[in-house]
């Protein structure tokens, strides 16, 4: 079958290549459609219920997405006329922000105080460069003391404040997230021109949004380039031709080309997972062809024609390519068992990438490969000398080594009970990049880039007058303020106290909630009415005046801190609360209910996949024995990776869940090509199980260290990367390539001898006298 299908590709090959290149130039057609993602709600499908519940709290008061400048006075003191200056002039350039909807900060707080029977709302600070001494103090005093700003735009000790820019990104925004930080940073070094002696850091989520943009545009820039040639570097040196080595780079070109295209067409955004793609299109392109490669080069040397040298490696190694890049692609796909979307764009792009490699690898390569001056040389006699003694070593030592690398390999995979999926987003930026520095320097300081949103329904029109609603509701928010994960709460209890306070002649003592409900509804309106434009009262209160939102800053939190922080407050307010509803929300939040389903569903998908991927397996070499053989050493070389990622690190990301896929995608195709030999030796040579491993070793161990040691180099470069997902895929993938190599070469034959022990054929070789057969 194999001998008749490489016959006709080899006779049609240059219309099959023409043909495949047409479609590969069809779809790289889609390229000019590829752009990065802008919104963090692409990482979640439209029914998932976090986003539900946050994509409804942001259309009942206003979108909270920000960005947040840090002004610090070199001096240690914020309450000076030259740093409010700078403050003012900030807090009126970041209204001229694209997409900025409000601007907060110690300057234009709405100060409230009371003249008569009146209620006077105006800007804390006015013409600041203006002010008196006493004036200064005043205002230290008030911003100090105001719970609505204290923690949140002006720190407890006074040296440093805030100016928060809420945003609202629309199809319409000039550049969308990196527009509005590209503005942003512009602003910084104008302040800071004119104000040399203030230090600016800048945070915020659509900062952070750009931030995930960036990185993964730089590692796509410079990282995946120099994997690329550190890649070429090593095929060059193992494989010693230059045309073999470019026609590969140029299968692996057309491939990513071809998949970058196909996400384009289908108008999947790039994200940071999906932008790993091109990496990992690159690691199966490379496998694929160094098979076909290396036989073709050991047929030459055999003093065979081009033509019959190329018909030899078709036919030697289709049925393990397809069914390599079969199960790959099935591995990819179970991707969609997750509820993050970026992984399934991930495993749709990369399904594409493999199958086109597949096409290319059967056509044009072997045009490339007959028709470049690839001159028959013999090959070097260390790969037959070592995949010799490797063989030998197994089959003598068979006792000992099977429960030595099964109890090696238990003890290494038990660390995956250590490991948990317990990430802190700003932590995927390496201390070195601005925004990890900016951002915890926010954390410590002030307030970062974490928050929760709690919207607290009354289900009457009208009822956050209630007294009892507003007790509920302030009783809650002392709950929350004394909770070690917050930094800040922002409430309308607060304001109304304060409110209660102004309307009765200022008097300290009256800092507490209206008694009655009509007394609240009239400060509420009054309060709201002598708001000026754009600073009203819209992003606590709905329009019904049924329900109110509080704001919670927070400290940099886990993914377990923030899901224990929302359990236990879920708990407390249906315990301590009656009549009201809570619905709750927060990026953050969303990221981290992704992330903690993230380590139940890669279990799931990685469980599927190897259940296919047996069951193909056991279909294309016609031996079930062999389907189930094939999960053990399929299984293992994961599970090893991990058990000692769970004894050095324990904390599982995003990228972990990318980096499982990706190995059993490379392990695969190991274990299919070394059972594809062996099989081949016993049903079609007609060997013994002894003498077939001999010669799957001779034929494939050569390609697997090459591919192995070539694609591990290439791992480690990703490895260097400051962007936690990168760096995290390096480091498990090249770790798993590597265990899968020590399994597929030690464990998988010991397994072939201790389960497959039928007779051998008349024809069998002697073991002594054993010499690699021509296919």
């Amino acid at each position: 079958m194999t001998k008749s299908v490489s016959q006709h590709l080899i006779k049609w090959r240059y219309a099959l290549s023409i043909i495949v290149l047409i479609g590969v130039y069809f779809l790289h057609g889609g390229s000019k459609y590829i752009s990065f993602s802008q919104d963090y709600q692409d990482w979640f499908h439209k029914d998932n219920p976090q986003l539900k519940s946050h994509l409804n709290i942001q259309r009942t008061y206003e979108k909270s997405d920000n960005v947040t400048f840090l002004l610090t006075p070199k001096d240690g003191n914020i309450f000076t006329r030259e740093s409010l200056a700078s403050l003012e002039w900030l807090t009126e350039q970041a209204w001229q922000m694209p997409a900025s909807t409000r601007v907060n900060s110690l300057i234009n707080f709405q100060h409230t105080s009371a003249i008569g029977d009146d209620l006077l709302v105006e800007e804390l600070v006015q013409e600041a460069a203006q002010l008196s001494d006493s004036e200064l103090k005043l205002v230290e005093k008030i911003a100090l003391s105001e719970p609505a700003i204290k923690d949140l735009l002006v720190s407890s000790d006074g040296r440093v404040a805030a100016v928060t820019v809420t945003i609202n990104i629309t199809p319409d925004t000039p550049g969308g997230n990196p527009g509005v930080t590209a503005f942003a940073r512009d602003l910084i070094s104008q302040l800071k021109k004119i104000n040399p002696n203030i230090d600016m850091h800048l945070t915020g989520l659509t900062v952070m949004d750009t931030a995930f943009i960036e990185a993964s545009a730089k590692d796509m820039d410079n990282l995946t380039p120099l994997m690329f040639a550190v890649i070429i570097l090593g095929l060059l040196l193992l494989l010693r031709s230059f045309f073999a080595t470019a026609s590969i780079c140029v299968i692996v070109v057309l491939s990513i080309m071809s998949a970058m295209g196909f996400s384009g067409w289908i108008n999947i955004p790039l994200t940071a997972p999906s932008a790993t793609s091109p990496t990992i299109i690159m690691t199966i392109a490379v496998a694929n062809s160094v098979h076909i490669v290396l036989a073709y080069l050991r047929s030459l040397s055999q003093d065979r024609a081009k033509i019959e040298a190329m018909m030899e490696a078709l036919s030697a190694n289709l049925q393990p390519v397809a069914l390599a890049n079969l199960t790959t692609i099935i591995g990819f796909l179970t991707m969609h068992f997750s509820d993050i979307a970026p992984f399934h764009h991930l495993g749709n792009m990369i399904a594409m990438g493999v199958f086109v490699s597949f096409l290319l690898s059967f056509t044009v390569l072997p045009v490339l490969l007959i028709l470049l001056p690839i001159k028959a040389r013999k090959l070097s006699e260390n790969g037959g000398f070592f995949a010799k003694k490797l063989s030998e070593f197994v089959i003598d030592r068979r006792r000992l080594l099977l429960p030595v690398l099964l109890i090696t390999s238990g003890i290494l995979s038990a660390g995956l009970l250590n490991n948990q999926m317990n990430e802190v987003i700003s932590a995927y930026f390496d201390k070195s990049t601005l925004f990890r520095q900016h951002t915890d320097y926010a954390s410590e300081h002030l307030t970062g880039p974490y928050y929760l949103e709690f919207s607290v329904d009354s289900g009457i029109e009208g009822g956050i007058s209630e007294p009892r609603f507003l007790n509920q509701l302030d009783k809650f928010s002392n709950w929350l303020k004394n909770q070690p994960e917050v930094v800040h709460v922002l409430s309308l209890s607060d304001t109304m106290k304060r409110l209660n306070k102004n309307l009765n002649g200022d008097d300290p003592n009256e800092y507490k909630l209206p008694v009655e409900q009509s007394q609240a509804s009239q400060y509420l309106l009054l309060y709201d009415m002598s708001l000026p434009y754009g600073m009203d009262m819209s992003n606590q209160v709905n329009i019904k005046k049924s329900a109110t939102r509080i704001f919670v800053s927070l400290h940099n939190l886990s993914t377990q801190q923030m899901l224990g922080l929302t359990e236990r407050t879920s708990d407390w307010f249906s315990s301590n609360t009656s009549g009201l509803t809570l619905h709750f929300s927060s990026p953050t939040y969303m990221f981290s209910n992704i992330a903690s389903r993230a380590v139940d569903r890669m279990a799931i998908s990685v469980l599927v996949a190897m259940t296919l991927i047996g069951f193909f397996i056991t279909i294309a070499l016609k031996s079930l024995k062999m389907g189930l053989l094939s999960l053990i050493p399929n299984t293992l070389p994961p599970a090893v990776a991990f058990g000692l990622w769970g004894y050095f690190n324990g904390e599982v990301s995003f990228a972990m869940a990318i980096g499982v896929t990706v190995a059993i995608g490379i392990i695969v195709d190991d274990t299919v090509h070394f059972l594809s030999k062996y099989m081949y030796g016993r049903k079609e040579k007609g060997l013994s199980p002894e003498n077939s491993i001999r010669y799957a070793f001779e034929q494939v161990s050569s390609a697997l260290i090459v591919t192995s040691i070539v694609l591990t180099a290439g791992f480690l470069v990703l490895a260097t990367s400051t962007f936690k997902l990168n760096f995290e895929l390096g480091i498990i993938t090249a770790a798993s390539i590597n265990a899968a190599l020590i399994l597929d070469f030690l464990l998988l034959p010991l397994l072939l001898l201790m389960f497959d022990r039928e007779k051998s054929s008349a024809t069998d070789l002697p073991t002594t006298s054993f010499r690699v057969q021509k296919n």
